[in-house]
């Protein structure tokens, strides 16, 4: 009984561990959608709004969901204290949520260089470099929709198919 029990627990939390890995594939794809979302809001508010960065990023993070709406929220509050720059503000704001979020290597590059250019330039200049930046998460929405589609359905397989071998070798 005892075994059984055993070998059922194993199962369940070998599971459970694939389907948080697939889970996490899903999120990486659905905060980059967002993040596009986040940065096409921000262009609006440059372009149309005419508001400054501090504004504009505290109403995207009412906008946008969490993790997110958490970056843009630090942003906002390292602009108001002004003891640093946007781009500097930008990083350190991109480096404490970093860990919340489910994106790459790519995504950080991509945003840590639109971080340089971000409060350097003129509202037709940022707009280009706007576009650039969503051209370039475009293409790792691209990548993360395709590892997400390879590997989503085999990783939860994965966590099952480990489980009942764990429990076949053990009995």
């Amino acid at each position: 009984m005892i075994k059984w029990v055993g070998a059922i627990l194993i199962v369940i939390a070998t599971t459970w561990v694939g389907f948080e890995a697939a889970k996490h594939l899903s999120e990486r794809t659905r905060q980059i959608r967002q993040l596009k979302v986040a940065l096409q809001s921000l262009e609006a508010e440059i372009m149309y709004g005419h508001t400054s960065l501090i504004v504009a990023a505290q109403n995207i993070s009412k906008q946008t969901p969490k993790p997110l709406a958490w970056f843009f929220e630090q942003f906002a509050e390292k602009l108001l204290i002004g003891h640093t720059s946007v781009k500097v503000a930008w990083e350190e704001s991109l480096q404490d949520i970093w860990k919340f979020t489910a994106f790459k290597q790519g995504e950080y590059e991509v945003l840590k260089q639109f971080g340089e250019t971000l409060g350097q330039h003129d509202r037709i200049s940022q707009q280009k470099h706007i576009k650039l930046t969503l051209t370039h998460l475009e293409r790792e929405e691209a990548d993360a929709i395709d590892r997400q589609t390879r590997y989503e359905r085999m990783v939860r397989s994965l966590g099952v198919l480990t489980g009942v071998l764990l429990v076949i070798l053990l009995m």
